[in-house]
Formats: C-alpha cells, structure tokens, sequence
C-alpha cells in the first residue's frame, strides 16, 4: 500500500512540475519534473509515516 501512495504521489509531483516548467522550455520541464517527483514522493511518505505500518 505504501508503494501505491509513493507512486501517486510521486506521479502527481512530476506532472505539477512538468506543467510549471513547460512554460518555459523543455528542458526546464524536464528538470522541475524530476524535482517535483522527488517533493512528491517525499511529501507522500510524510505524510504517510504516521498512517500506515
């Protein structure tokens, strides 16, 4: 289950970053995807630590 919630989260945080950075350029997109991931799955197992065993 932890997995899945890693996954979303990390899936919602690359395609946030995609959308901010493809104003840009490409590349940028590309660059703040991979930091949104990282931000995603981060915040995800934050905030499920507490949640699930």
């Amino acid at each position: 289950m932890k997995r899945l919630f890693d996954f979303i989260g990390m899936t919602a945080g690359g395609w946030l970053g995609w959308a901010l950075g493809a104003t840009i350029s490409t590349f940028t997109a590309f660059v703040v995807s991979v930091i949104g991931t990282g931000v995603g799955l981060y915040a995800t197992r934050k905030l499920t630590r507490g949640f699930l065993p």
